[in-house]
Order: C-alpha cells, then structure tokens, then sequence
C-alpha cells in the first residue's frame, strides 16, 4: 500500500536523449517536452546563457563570449559537464519544483553504446536530479513507441533513423534478436548538403540552413514535382554573401551516399535475420521511425531494394519518447526490455 502512494506522488519520467532533440514523457501526462539538445555557454565564467530551443536559435548569431555545445554525438554523451547541465534544466522545466521522491527515469540509449557511455549517461541524469536510471535500446522504445507487438513470438523490423545514429533492430519476445547502429543518420545529411554546396556551388552555408534544404526539397528517390529554392550564403573566395538557387536533383545527389549507407544497413540486417523472423518480417513488413523516416521517398526506395512493404511510424520524430513513455507507465510488465 505505501508503495502505491508512493507511486502515485512520484513524477515518473521517460526520455529520448537524442544527439538532435532531447523529448521528456511524464507518466500520466504524455509528452511534456520537446526540445534541441543545444546549450550556450558563456566561456568567460562558464555561466549558462541558455539551453534548448532558445541556444538553437542563436547558433551561428552569437558574440565571441558565447559557445553553442551540442553536447551529445552520435548518439551519446560527448561533453559529459554539459550533457548534465542540460538534462538538469529540462527535468527543472518538467517538474516544475523539488519533490520528496526523485523521479525514475527511462532513458532510450543507442544499441552500440559502451559500458562506459551507459555509465555515463546514468551519472548524468543522477547528478541532474534522478532516482533510479533504468536504461532501453532505443529501437525497442522505437518499436513500442510504433505498436509494434514486441512482447508475441513474432519477428518485428525497426529502422529508427535519428540525428546521430541508425538503429536497424529485429524484435521478437522483448528481446533484440538482432541489431546494427551506424553512425549516419540526419546530422551526417545535413553534413553531406553542406559539402555538396561547397564543392558544386562554391558557398559556404550554416547547418541550420542544410537542415532547412533536406526537409524542403530532400528525396531518396525522384518525387515527380521539381523543387527549386533560392538560398543565401557566403561566398568561399570572396567571403561575400551572395544567392544561389539548388533544385531537388542536386539535394538528392548529395543524399546519395549517406541514403546508400542506410539501405545497405537494411538489407544487411535482413541477411543475418533467422528463417523464422524472416518470413514474419515477409508478412509484416519493415517500419521507419525517428526523424530521417520522414524523407521523402526513403521508404520507397527500401521497398525496391527489399522487395519488402515499407512501413513509416505514426509521429516516427516521437516514436521512440512514446514507446519509453509506455514503459515507464506498465514498468512490471516491460521489465524484460531494460538493459543492465
């Protein structure tokens, strides 16, 4: 009985601590928080000028004081200090004020992660104010998060395609029967667009803006209706601004290879999948989640290379969040997805 009350004061918490975005589920509630994973330091007295979506908004617009830290890459902590300063200010946002009970917290973590990324992690949301950490691969929260049925004797396929990382997983009975993290996912798009740019057309762009041109007239395969759109940037031998015009054939051409490597990921994991989940995943079919889901013509162009029908996510940029929220509300009986 003291056990339930304590339950029903505790602010339960589930985050997808993303290298993009970082989006908090607050049991009961649903999702409560939904911001960059950007901090802005002032590296005079190391003070914090602003976290999330206002640190975003002043990348690239900042004085010489002022440093923009995405602290996470790749899917895990790469400034362990910030990473903490960061999760701190989210869970003071959630929460509001200091409770008698710290909250449990589920945290969606990439497949590959290291022991000492784990620990790392898990000192982080302590030191910002968590009781106990539990930790779940993110391709299983992606998974839940898409109703996928991961408890049944039956193979399921998850591509989450996020900002730091892929994760290409095969579930059956509340395990991972096998999974693959590549390192290329929407940061390394962005990326691919700004080199691109500054080979083809000599100009020197922000990543904000690349992100701007995936999500405007980024494809994996031709979409039927061309899209032209006017940019802004610096020239690389004058330092001049100047404008330029990029169609969806050249966007597209830039993708190629960070696409390619995704796809190759896919049928890869297909390959090394057991006969039995294989021909489930012949029934059931492949599903996207995570924010790279949402490029256009991506599952399409699996369907060709696979044969198989391609699924995406309902609200696949919230899949994951969604699927650790649903964790943290029947903790008893998705007990078996937690990882040590």
């Amino acid at each position: 009985m003291f056990g339930r009350i304590l339950r029903f004061f505790a602010k339960d918490l589930a985050m997808d601590l993303g290298t993009a975005n970082t989006l908090i589920y607050l049991r009961g509630h649903g999702i409560v928080l939904n911001e960059p994973s950007v901090v802005a330091i002032n590296q005079e007295d190391y003070r914090v000028v602003a976290v999330g979506r206002a640190a975003r908004e002043m990348m690239g617009k900042h004085g010489k004081r002022i440093v923009i830290i995405r602290p996470l890459k790749d899917g895990v902590i790469a400034d362990f200090e910030v990473t903490s300063i960061m999760i701190k200010s989210f869970l003071s946002s959630v929460l509001k004020r200091k409770h008698f009970i710290k909250p449990k917290l589920v945290i969606a973590v990439p497949t590959g992660i290291t022991s000492v990324e784990k620990r790392a992690v898990i000192e982080a949301a302590e030191q910002a104010g968590a009781g106990s950490v539990m930790l779940i691969e993110e391709p299983m929260a992606a998974a839940i998060g898409a109703g996928l049925p991961v408890d049944r004797p039956v193979g399921s396929m998850i591509v989450d395609i996020g900002g730091g990382t892929t994760e290409v997983a095969i579930i059956s009975l509340f395990a991972i029967a096998y999974s693959e993290s590549v390192r290329v996912a929407g940061d390394e798009a962005n990326e691919a667009i700004l080199r691109y740019i500054q080979k083809k057309h000599q100009m020197i762009i922000s990543e904000i803006l690349a992100e701007q041109i995936k999500i405007q007239a980024g494809s994996a395969i031709p979409m039927g209706n061309p899209v032209k759109i006017q940019l802004t940037g610096k020239e690389i031998l004058t330092g001049i601004p100047k404008t330029f015009t990029i169609t969806d054939d050249e966007v597209r051409e830039a993708l190629q290879e960070p696409v390619n490597i995704i796809v190759e990921s896919v049928k890869r994991a297909l390959e090394k999948t057991p006969p039995d989940l294989a021909a489930d995943i012949y029934e059931r079919g492949i599903w996207l989640a995570g924010g790279g889901a949402l490029l256009k013509g991506l599952d399409e162009l699996i369907h060709r290379e696979t044969t198989l029908n391609v699924y995406i996510a309902n609200d696949p940029l919230t899949a994951i969040v969604r699927g650790a929220g649903a964790v943290i509300e029947d903790m008893e009986y998705y007990r078996p997805v937690f990882i040590s």
